[in-house]
């Protein structure tokens, strides 16, 4: 049983064990390899007040004195990239190239809010002589973030190295599917040169911990990434104490197939990308929208590249796809195959789950009605659902048609059409023959149920700001 990875919860500076509140578990076979420790109600009293002190200091620590221990953070995940993306297959069961690259992704995050913190400019209005108003921004305070277990070094390195590089101190929380990448990047932090206080990590019960946190006067800041009923319930939370949010929540990201694209290239885009981290992406194509003059040829070449897809243990060279990350997502998605299948669907590829641990196959849909609950629901799984459409003004009202907007995505080589599209999908982020969505430059969020306000690039640090205007006579 067990990894390398000695979880601790890290307060104050000090590493620190406790009680275990919940078994970790490998994908692969469903078998125990680590015991969270779970903070207790005096941890978490004990990081809030770390954190409220170490505030003033982190906030006046000049700019690149910041900046160099956050580039010397991304150094060491580089270094440590092997070790950590092993342990991330262990807990999540991603590939282990695919738990590599978040890695490497999760440094350059660092890099970037290293340097973009100190471009923070202000500005200066015009006024009579004599008289001067300014506008300048400062960090928001004590900030508490919550993450998922998908990506899991990735999402926790976009709040905390935007957090750290505008000047506030974190406390964070990680799902207890995955705690030890998460406390690999704390413990990467703290070998980095964090001063006591200002970055912390606590393990344990979600309810007391968000509860705890919220509720502080301390709390300034609440950065969430999941699903959108946590997510509204957390802000309903955060009301009480008029704490500021950013919520990056959950999509049912409509892909346009237009017949005018490559196909084949297009088909050897989309399916890789629908299977990454086994669908269990936020952004994740699903609605698979195909013009029907080649929906039949999309789906016969989409279901024949899903066949082919390799599924096993991560570590295990060849795996393209891993298993689900805990028991609950191999039910779930069952559950939705079935429904759409007894509604008409068609399984063109897949269907099945696993022998043993929480493998689920590849899997495609055809000719699924909007009845289906897949259809309406966010899968969050290896399933891919398609149906063809006839008109522009069809396929735009069909993406449009439910209450989330994280990402779309559309395939022509249409100019137009390709501009029409950017203009008239109702959605945070949009993809134009390219997957390519997220970076460490670019804002990433959603609208409508898909969240509020974004991470990433420059809006991510000002995330973690609030404005203020000073003006002299």
């Amino acid at each position: 049983m067990g990894y390398e990875t000695d979880l601790k919860n890290f307060i104050d500076g000090v590493w620190k064990g406790a009680d275990a509140g919940h078994t970790v578990v490998n994908p692969v076979d469903a078998q125990p390899i680590a015991e969270v420790p779970y903070a207790t109600q005096a941890d978490l009293e004990e990081s809030l007040a770390a954190s409220e002190r170490a505030w003033p200091e982190w906030r006046s620590t000049d700019v690149e004195k910041r900046g160099a221990i956050l580039h010397k953070m991304a150094q060491l995940l580089r270094e440590r990239a092997d070790a950590i993306a092993r342990t991330m297959t262990q807990e999540q069961g991603k590939p282990l190239t695919e738990a590599k690259l978040e890695t490497l992704a999760s440094a350059q995050l660092f890099d970037w809010y290293a340097e973009d913190a100190k471009r923070d400019y202000g500005r200066t209005l015009v006024r009579p002589a004599g008289q001067l108003s300014r506008v300048i921004r400062q960090p928001v305070g004590p900030t508490a973030t919550f993450t998922p277990w998908n990506f899991p070094i990735y999402l926790l390195a976009k709040k905390v190295s935007a957090a750290l590089a505008a000047g506030c101190t974190v406390i964070s929380r990680p799902p207890h599917e995955t705690p030890g990448v998460a406390t690999e990047l704390f413990r990467a932090l703290a070998d980095a040169g964090i001063p006591n206080g200002v970055a912390q990590l606590v393990h344990g019960d979600a309810d007391l911990i968000s509860k705890t946190l919220i509720a502080s006067r301390v709390i300034r800041k609440v950065s969430f990434t999941g699903s959108t009923a946590v997510g509204k319930h957390l802000m309903r939370l955060c009301a009480d104490s008029m704490t500021r949010v950013t919520m990056e929540l959950g999509g049912h990201a409509p892909v346009l197939i237009f017949d005018d694209c490559d196909l084949e290239k297009t088909l050897d885009a989309v399916v890789p990308q629908k299977f990454r981290n086994a669908g269990q992406v936020c952004v994740s194509p699903t609605r698979f929208y195909v013009q029907r003059g080649i929906y039949d040829a999309f789906v016969k070449g989409f279901a024949e590249r899903t066949a082919k897809v390799k599924v096993g243990n991560g570590l295990e060279e060849g795996v393209k796809m891993g298993p689900l990350a805990n028991a609950r997502r191999p039910d779930a998605i069952e559950a939705l195959v079935q429904d759409a299948k007894s509604k008409g669907a068609r399984i063109l590829a897949g269907g099945e789950r696993g022998d043993a641990g929480f493998f689920f196959q590849p899997t495609l849909l055809a000719d699924v009605p909007n009845e289906a609950n897949i259809m309406n629901d966010e899968p969050f799984g290896p399933v891919a659902v398609s149906r063809p459409f006839d008109t522009f003004e069809e396929v735009i009202e069909q993406a449009n048609r439910l209450p989330y907007g994280l990402a779309a995505f559309a395939f022509t080589q249409n100019a137009r059409r390709a501009n029409l599209i950017g203009d008239l999908v109702e959605s945070g982020m949009v993809g134009i023959n390219t997957f390519a969505i997220s970076g460490a430059d670019t804002p990433f969020g959603g609208v409508k149920d898909s969240g509020f306000g974004s991470e990433g690039g420059k809006e991510g640090l000002e995330s973690y700001q609030v404005l203020k205007a000073i003006h002299q006579a």
